[in-house]
């Protein structure tokens, strides 16, 4: 390939992008053979949210974070203990 000076490549690109016809992507081309046969139901801007499961409390959560870091400060300290003797 021969080099091609900045002002030339940005004329590619820009007749290019102005071309009148752009052939869809092949996903676009997949779902359109697909919904042509069989379209899709229509649905809602937003759907509505399923059901929750219920939310623990920030205090149950806060309990379980301590309660780990205090059960891993006592087993490091039990392990230095015994490495001692």
């Amino acid at each position: 390939m021969t080099e091609q000076d900045d002002s030339e490549r940005e004329f590619d690109l820009r007749w290019a992008d102005n071309a009148e016809h752009k052939e869809p992507s092949a996903r676009a081309r997949m779902l359109a053979a697909r919904w042509k046969e069989n379209p899709p139901a229509p649905q809602p801007f937003r759907a509505d949210p399923g059901p929750r499961a219920p939310r623990r409390s920030s205090w149950v959560s806060t309990l379980v974070v301590f309660g780990c870091v205090a059960g891993l400060i006592a087993l490091i300290g039990y392990l230095n203990y015994r490495s001692s003797y």
